[in-house]
């Protein structure tokens, strides 16, 4: 098995993949998309209607937006602020099952919000890197489908919910617990391959390399083009047919393209450029988002959520390699987090947009078309920038 030393220690690259797989599996399959399939359940309930779920939905991605921006520039360990964002994202998750409470709920979402991009930029900084220097790039593609494995997790758990007959408050409670034990299990195993330590710049490093504007922009671009359906994917569903063992199928099929993706990606790596793949999958995001437009059936809403979910996390994957690429190691996390902050942007924008055409129109065709000609619109301006390394 691959081995890497960091700190002078030996590191298994099967377990940084695992931990890393299962990272991004609780803070963002869980922490924060769990709110999408639970949504549904939320209004059968009673507890909450579609726009007020965009006014709930707004806040977290505030929150994932203020911890991208913020989550290089923390004056803790980075080994400290991942093991206390993966407690809190399962205490948050349990928590919304616990009240019914608006401004409660609003408070929770906005920690879970802020929590995962702090987790997404560790494990995108130090599990994805350590990777690099093993020489074992394929297995990042692992890490990243977590995300995927996530949402999957957590719609084929909400469907065997939904069966049941189990009510929102409960689901909530589940999903909670689970994350939780998973949260210490990933404590209990945390390794070196993450610093004890506050990482400081060093002086010798020099002057922070410049960013890349046009993929930046084009990032957050993805991030308002992903986040209409993976918020109301389950609720376009249902409105053509009300029955659970359909319209419920449609986000785990969106988590398993995700998963499934990033996966065969990094297959394609060898071959194709980082900028290369990301074209391709933006165009074809920008195809997922105006398909139920075009095709009003429940068949084309379950062929977006494969276009979109298939895409979102290679996207995602090639945008943080291509900063690993050109920023030297010192300067990487300010890039990643940069690139995590637009397309934090780019999906808390994407509710509020959705709540307010929605709620004028009763319709998300204009919100689809119109993000489908901006993805159109920002891919042409992606650029290739020299590297440091390949």
């Amino acid at each position: 098995m691959p081995e890497v030393t960091t700190e002078k220690k030996p590191i298994s690259t099967f377990r940084i993949a695992v931990m890393g797989f299962l990272s991004l599996a609780l803070a963002m399959g869980i922490g924060r998309f769990v709110f999408t399939p639970l949504l549904p359940l939320m209004q059968a309930d009673g507890l909450i209607s579609v726009s007020e779920g965009g006014l709930i939905a707004g806040p977290h991605f505030l929150g994932y937006w203020l911890g991208a921006v913020l989550a290089a520039r923390l004056p803790f360990a980075p080994k400290a602020v991942l093991q206390i964002s993966l407690v809190v994202i399962a205490l948050s998750t349990l928590a919304m099952g616990l009240t019914e409470n608006f401004s409660s709920w609003i408070v929770l979402r906005f920690l879970a919000g802020l929590l995962s991009a702090f987790t997404l930029v560790m494990i995108s900084g130090y599990y994805v890197n350590t990777l690099a220097e093993a020489g074992e790039t394929s297995k990042q593609g692992w890490v990243f489908a977590g995300v995927g494995g996530g949402i999957a997790f957590s719609g084929i758990g909400t469907l065997a919910i939904m069966i049941i007959g189990l009510d929102s408050k409960i689901s909530w409670q589940i999903f909670g617990i689970a994350a939780l034990v998973l949260g210490i299990f990933l404590i209990l195993f945390m390794g070196p391959e993450i610093p004890r330590k506050r990482v400081r710049r060093s002086v010798r490093a020099g002057k922070p390399t410049p960013l890349n504007w046009r993929n930046i922009i084009a990032y957050g671009a993805t991030g308002l083009g992903y986040i209409i359906p993976a918020t109301y994917l389950p609720v376009m569903a249902k409105e053509i047919i009300n029955d659970p063992l359909v319209f419920g199928w449609s986000w785990p099929i969106f988590g398993a393209a995700a998963c499934l993706s990033t996966l065969i990606a990094a297959r394609l790596q060898g071959r194709f450029s980082n900028l290369s793949i990301w074209r391709v999958c933006q165009i074809i995001m920008a195809a997922g988002l105006c398909l139920p437009v075009l095709f009003p059936t429940i068949t084309a809403i379950l062929l977006a959520g494969i276009c979109v979910g298939g895409t979102f996390m290679i996207i995602t994957m090639m945008g943080i390699k291509e900063a690993h690429r050109t920023a030297p190691p010192v300067d990487a996390l300010r890039h990643i987090a940069a690139m995590t902050s637009a397309f934090a942007a780019g999906q808390m924008l994407g509710p509020f947009v959705a709540s307010a055409v929605l709620g004028s129109t009763g319709d998300f065709s204009y919100v689809l078309l119109g993000t489908g000609a901006l993805l159109i619109f920002t891919v042409a301006g992606l650029k290739e920038k020299g590297s440091k390394k390949e």
